[in-house]
């Protein structure tokens, strides 16, 4: 690179460069290549294959029902969820298990299960002591370490499989110790239902005897209890005492319904022959045989006394007699009227007397059954007692006869089963030969090609220079120390005011700056006219170079020659500014040189936008139509958008953002907002161009937010010492990149230049 960075200048990747360097070593690229081939072909060759066998459990409860119902053991069975699913996965993972499976097995014999004990070569590491020495633990735990290496159990997801895989040199063993170690799982299983089963059994056998003894005192203390206080029971709900106080109830209400009926009958009765209703209209009278076979004596007389006074005159003797008979049937049936009505008086009032007996016993048996109930009490008490004791037992020995079932070894099955036995493998699962060998193949070919290119771009030859207008030739070390020794031109004053002690020893081109720019902490680029019999001006550097050749050859600060309009729009141009801000000490003189380089940048072909910051407006009246536009006061009162603030210049492809129509004094105190309007100009902008107009750097600092924004002293006219003087003042205030604008370009003619400035 050093044909092409040696001067800083901007380079970029020769593709086809690479591209042939890549060619013109495609020999070495292919020998490297087929070497890494052949290598991994034997390497993998020379490898022990590795065999690789899977069995697979299927988690499921297998609690036999002995009890005959539908969920006889279904309190029993373990929770088959995920978590279960990952514990018996564990489980297939115990030392225990793994310590059976390899002394059934003997693994100890193999050497891939025990490669310390049967190795013929010391261990270097184990020597230098940066590895712990596996022959001081126990062949057993030597095993189990290069089993579990071995062994892989997963649980296959959303399902309640689970995998066991186990890999060995041996494709025999590989599928003889995955089935192993699922009948000792299996096996395991089952003799912990077994274990569980018989110490339940052993815990409710003295459990059950002293249940026994408890239910029979508290059964004992219960008839004792009910024969002492006469508690005796008719059926399984109802006491004694209870029972005669139900039927004494039952029998009261009957006897009231008799004695009401009997009553009403009585007064039916008295009301009718008070109201002189005939007998036979009574339903009670009506209904006694007397009553009834006076009615019909009654009748016969009547007809015969109807019939015989047809032929019989009234006062005949046998009409008479037929008369006094019929008078004295109607008196006896008078007086049998009464004696009905008796006879239900004297039914309501034995109604009376018994309803009178029965409320008496009645009274006796509340009483009676009141202290019954209090005594009941504590006879609640001992069933409650003597229920819970019995249930209990109950329970105990429903648990006890299916416990002493299940100790049988196939009445307790374990909660899993295998689904698929392992099988022996026929090939190895590694080394995969022919992908190996691929894959090495194209990374070393990969590799080797990266190796060949980064070298090309380390060295040099794969990088080409931009081109560019000038030349970059650094100048000879005899011409620097020439021009470090002749005297200093007339612009010296104010290079050594600004320079701060540094010696200007070397001339360069305008372009040359990036060589210092990337090591300096204030630049500014200072633009007076060249006086007829000094070197053109130069760019000053605060910060002190670094040495370039040898201890007494110095950098100096790079010098600019020429401080045109064209230079500082090149400038930006070339660097892809996006923020610059113009300052012009002299006013509206400045403003219009800032106006000039706007269009300027804007026929290089950039989109540029100008921001009028100025109190007087004077980039306003030249770049819009008239001044009574929207624009940056508006945006900070917010009174206008953005398409409505922005216009075009009226002499270039420029834009511009004019002063505004809104009190300066109020958008000021939205000062703000300005910085988020520059970003967003910046974003649809090559340039933002601010001109701030006779701005001190007090103000510059409230505007700006970052450090490396460019500054631009638009000065034309100045003297060299003002332009040092104020590049100082600027330096000192803590602006790091200066520009300085200080006359048109001269390239351009007096009526163009007046062109530019209408």
């Amino acid at each position: 690179m050093s044909g092409a960075n040696g001067n800083y200048q901007d380079v970029d990747i020769d593709l086809g460069r690479v591209i042939a360097a890549v060619w013109a070593r495609k020999g070495r690229i292919i020998a490297v290549t087929a070497f890494a081939a052949v290598a991994s072909l034997v390497v993998t060759s020379m490898m022990t294959p590795s065999y690789k066998a899977e069995t697979r459990l299927l988690i499921e409860a297998r609690s036999p029902n002995l009890t005959g119902g539908q969920g006889g053991g279904a309190g029993n069975d373990p929770v088959l969820d995920s978590l279960n699913i990952t514990s018996q996965a564990q489980l297939l993972q115990s030392t225990d298990l793994i310590r059976r499976v390899a002394r059934e097995l003997n693994l100890a014999q193999y050497k891939e299960f025990d490669p310390a004990a049967r190795s013929l070569l010391p261990d270097f590491l184990v020597m230098s002591g940066l590895k712990p020495d596996p022959m001081t633990l126990d062949p057993e735990d030597r095993v189990v370490e290069k089993f579990r290496e071995r062994l892989q159990v997963y649980a296959v997801e959303n399902s309640r499989v689970i995998g066991v895989e186990f890999s060995s040199h041996d494709p025999i063993l590989a599928s003889t110790i995955p089935n192993n170690m699922a009948e000792v799982y299996l096996q395991l299983q089952s003799g912990a239902k077994l274990d569980t089963h018989s110490e339940t059994a052993k815990w409710l056998e003295p459990e059950i005897a002293n249940l026994t003894q408890k239910v029979k005192e508290a059964e004992s203390k219960v008839a004792e209890y009910r024969s002492r206080n006469g508690l005796f029971r008719t059926n399984e709900t109802n006491s004694f005492s209870s029972q005669q106080l139900n039927d004494i109830s039952t029998e009261l209400t009957r006897v009231r319904g008799e004695r009401a009926n009997a009553e009403a009958r009585v007064e039916n009765v008295r009301t009718a022959l008070s109201a002189g209703r005939a007998p036979d209209t009574i339903a009670d009278v009506a209904g006694s045989q007397v009553i009834q076979r006076l009615k019909e004596a009654e009748t016969n007389l009547q007809a015969q006394i109807s019939d015989q006074a047809t032929s019989l005159l009234d006062g005949h003797p046998r009409i008479k007699g037929l008369r006094a008979q019929l008078a004295q049937i109607r008196q006896q049936i008078a007086s049998e009227t009464r004696k009905v009505l008796a006879s239900l008086d004297s039914e309501a009032e034995v109604s009376r007397l018994r309803e009178q007996q029965l409320m008496a016993q009645l009274d006796t048996l509340k009483a009676d059954s009141a202290r019954a109930g209090e005594e009941e009490v504590g006879l609640r008490a001992l069933e409650r007692e003597a229920a819970a004791q019995r249930q209990l037992l109950e329970t105990y020995l429903a648990r006890y006869r299916e416990a002493t079932s299940r100790l049988d070894g196939n009445a307790s099955p374990a909660d899993a089963r295998v689904v698929s036995k392992a099988v022996e493998p026929s090939e190895p699962y590694f080394p995969k030969v022919i992908p190996i060998v691929t894959v090495v193949t194209l990374a070393a070919l990969i590799v080797s090609c990266l190796i060949v290119m980064i070298s090309e771009l380390f060295s040099g030859r794969a990088l080409r220079p931009i081109n560019r207008e000038v030349s970059l030739e650094p100048a000879p070390v005899q011409e620097r120390e020439k021009i470090a020794e002749a005297p200093l031109p007339a612009a010296a004053p104010a290079a050594a005011i600004v320079s701060r002690e540094t010696r200007v020893e070397t001339t360069a081109l305008p372009e040359q700056r990036a060589v210092i720019e990337r090591k300096e902490e204030v630049r500014t680029a200072v633009l007076p006219p060249a006086p007829a019999a000094a070197p053109p001006a130069k760019e000053i550097n605060v910060a002190s170079p670094e040495p370039v050749g040898s201890d007494e050859t110095e950098i100096a600060p790079v010098v600019d020659t020429s401080f045109t309009i064209g230079s500082v729009a090149h400038y930006l141009q070339r660097h892809a500014v996006p923020v610059a801000v113009a300052v012009s000490p002299n006013g509206d003189g400045g403003s219009t040189a800032s106006v000039m380089l706007a269009r300027a940048v804007a026929e290089a072909g950039r989109n540029v936008i100008l921001i009028d910051l100025t109190g007087s407006a004077c980039p306003t009246r030249l770049m819009a139509e008239h001044d009574r536009l929207p624009g940056i006061t508006d945006l900070l009162c917010g009174e206008t958008a953005f398409g409505e603030a922005i216009h075009p210049d009226r002499l270039s492809e420029a834009h511009i953002v004019p002063q505004g129509i809104s009190d300066p004094v109020r958008a000021m105190r939205a000062a703000d907002r300005l910085t988020m309007i520059i970003d967003a100009l910046s974003d649809a902008y090559d340039l933002v161009l601010i001109e701030c107009g006779p701005a001190d750097t007090g103000s510059l600092k409230r505007l700006l937010r970052a450090d490396g924004t460019e500054i631009i002293l638009s000065v034309p006219g100045f003297t060299e010492d003002a332009i040092a003087e104020l590049v100082v003042t600027y330096a000192d205030a803590g602006f790091r990149n200066l520009l300085v604008m200080a006359q048109p370009d001269d390239s351009q003619s007096p009526s163009s230049r007046r062109r530019s400035a209408a």
